[in-house]
């Protein structure tokens, strides 16, 4: 595979090959942008940056919900030495308010997005009195409905060492922080996982990732450039929406290289479960990327065995480690191996400690999979709390060194020298071990909470929460951790509480509402607790809550509150009137779990995440097909509007 020195190179190379991306927008909405019209759509839509004013180092923030428009947006950048930032749509305030905070870290930057978007963002910064953003968005923004692209843009000569793209992880919302990846990095990395998946042309890609994401952009769309790999984008929300369509479409595309992390197995089988699948041939798979969070054996297993029927071979499944300051790939199996897993005991995980193998029926057995050997141009290192290097089997710090890694996190010199070690190993604030010269991921050093494959720190979710009447930060630990026999991670909130048992319910609907209008997230569980743990320098011993946990020390008072909680099988008011709000309320309380949803709450702010409205708005199109998509509900909220709506479309 050869080496590129520029994203610009590679580019340029790829316009020649007759190769092409498919953009799969829905099941029957698709389009298809040869390499060639890549070049040609991205040289002309970089004249009509170029005649706005932009140059070579200023920011380009893409902010689309389109691939096929961000995909032209990113190349046009590239080709103009300006710096593509990819940021994430959500639903949530979080997301705009993380928007805006990028916006006003970057130098000189150019919003690109479309119209809708940018009134929501408006209405939004002026509900905040957010002024300053609020000039930005209506001076600085670049609206893809008003491209005129007219003469082909100037190309910039980027050298190696230029930045490529900045790579703001999905971590603080409250200071976003942006890997600053060069081209070298990029080009080096994408090299090395090629060789290390033994990708060939020949190949054939299909992803749902959002571009947003270092296994989206990098892994499935840059990579495939490289390669020179026809590929094929699913729009993320057409997965969540139909995720039985990621299956149908790698069957007919004949799709030899998938990816998800392990919310997205889950979310495929809780459909397949129900409805099944037919005509479904899926052994042209080689190889499903498994990467992004913690991996679960058993949802690996579940989901082969599932599919087994379908011709889908174990061997395809492929536990991968990586993450954004190492551009994205660190370790990667031998394919055509057969996964593997290591089964330990989970008390002998602390840093420096020797794993102790145990068999998988011990109760206090926890496994782990090995991902792979180190690719090139990266090293790996496992270590103790002041950097000393440990021995094989030893759980400890890992650390990079490689082209790969960044140098730097984007106009902030702490967080990067906070990034390093003394001699300039890579700090990755995950810990693991080496066995038979495989790296096993253990866990997290950093207090990072991973939901659906996203990343955020328990902090910011802290902070929200304080904001509840009589809370401070000293009163509130939010964790996640995956429960023994669970296969995703889970949001766990504890409270400093030592009053009537009785009184806690409200407070636990007050910290899931919250948290779920804030950042899209659903609470697993609500713990009250009688005292915090904290070193003798006063930090939150998080991990010895988690150990409580699990150990049951909270069991009796969690079966407690839920017989003292609300009530979710209340009678529905005016079922009588409305017999379709009636089922409209009760497949929302299905899948809501213990939440009370009634007809008039606004289900952005009943502490309900974005997966389970999803979920929901599928369970309500089995029923009443072509009637809702997840959209609508950002104009209907509500049940008793949905309601209306549903009627009027009829």
């Amino acid at each position: 595979m050869k080496l590129y020195d520029t994203l610009t190179d590679l580019l340029t190379d790829a316009r020649d090959k007759d190769r092409q991306i498919r953009f799969i927008d829905g099941e029957n909405d698709e389009s298809v942008v040869t390499f060639r019209d890549l070049w040609t759509r991205a040289l002309a839509l970089l004249g009509a940056f170029q005649a706005r004013g932009m140059k070579p180092g200023d920011e380009l923030v893409i902010f689309s919900r389109s691939n096929e428009s961000f995909v032209v947006a990113f190349w046009a950048a590239v080709l103009g030495g300006m710096v593509p930032v990819p940021v994430a749509v959500g639903i949530s305030d979080e997301h705009r308010l993380k928007l805006f905070r990028i916006l006003s870290q970057l130098e000189n930057a150019m919003l690109f997005t479309e119209d809708e978007l940018l009134t929501r963002l408006l209405e939004f910064s002026k509900k905040r009195e957010l002024n300053d953003i609020a000039n930005i968005l209506t001076t600085k923004t670049t609206l893809i409905s008003d491209i005129d692209p007219g003469n082909c843009g100037e190309i910039y000569a980027s050298r190696p060492d230029d930045i490529g793209f900045i790579q703001y992880s999905s971590g603080s919302t409250s200071d976003p922080k942006g890997v600053v990846l060069s081209h070298q990095n990029v080009c080096t990395n994408i090299r090395a996982i090629i060789e290390a998946c033994q990708w060939t042309k020949d190949d054939q890609s299909l992803s749902w990732m959002p571009l947003t994401h270092d296994m989206g952009l990098i892994g499935y769309h840059l990579s495939m450039m490289g390669v020179g790999m026809n590929h094929a984008i699913m729009d993320t929300n057409v997965f969540v929406r139909r995720p039985l369509l990621w299956m149908t479409k790698a069957s007919e595309l004949r799709a030899t290289q998938l990816c998800s992390p392990n919310f997205g197995y889950k979310h495929f089988l809780k459909l397949f479960k129900r409805k099944g699948m037919v005509d479904l041939d899926l052994s042209c798979v080689k190889l499903i990327l498994n990467g992004a969070e913690p991996i679960s054996w058993n949802l690996c297993e579940e989901f082969l065995d599932a599919l087994k029927p379908h011709g889908l071979s174990r061997k395809a499944m492929f536990p991968v480690y990586g993450l954004a300051e190492a551009t994205v790939g660190v370790s990667i199996p031998v394919p055509g191996s057969e996964y593997s897993r290591i089964t330990v005991d989970r008390h002998s995980l602390r840093v420096g400690d020797l794993s102790v193998p145990v068999p998988p029926n011990d109760a206090n057995a926890v496994s782990f999979l090995r991902v792979g050997n180190a690719i090139r141009d990266v090293d790996i290192r496992i270590t103790d709390n002041v950097d000393q290097v440990l021995g094989a089997g030893v759980v400890g710090n890992i650390q990079l060194l490689g082209k790969s890694v960044t140098k730097r996190i984007y106009g902030d010199k702490i967080a990067t020298a906070d990034l390093f070690t003394d001699d300039g190993w890579l700090r990755t604030g995950d810990c693991g071990l080496l066995d038979e010269g495989q790296l096993v991921i253990t866990g997290r050093q950093k207090d990072i909470i991973i939901v659906n494959g996203q990343n955020y720190y328990p902090h910011d979710i802290e902070e929200i929460v304080a904001k509840i009447d009589g809370f401070d930060l000293n009163k509130v630990v939010v964790a996640g951790a995956t429960p023994k026999g669970g296969q995703t991670e889970e949001l766990l909130a504890f409270i400093l509480y030592r009053q009537a048992i009785d009184d806690f319910p409200p407070i636990v609907e007050q910290v899931r509402n919250l948290i779920g209008e804030q950042t899209g997230l659903e609470v697993s569980q609500v713990v009250p607790v009688s005292r915090i743990p904290k070193t003798t320098s006063g930090k939150v011993q998080r991990v010895k809550l988690l150990q409580a946990y699990f150990d049951g020390e909270f069991d009796e008072v969690l079966e407690q509150l839920q017989t003292t909680g609300i009530e979710v099988d209340a009678v529905v008011e005016d079922a009588d009137e409305d017999p379709l709000l009636t089922e409209l309320v009760y497949i929302c309380r299905e899948f809501a779990k213990e939440r009370k949803v009634d007809a008039d709450d606004n289900l952005f702010e009943v502490g309900i995440s974005s997966m389970t409205l999803v979920e929901i708005v599928l369970a309500i199109d089995e029923k009443h097909p072509g009637k809702l998509d997840i959209s609508d509900l950002f104009d209907h909220p509500t049940l008793r509007e949905i309601a209306v709506f549903m009627k009027e479309k009829s």
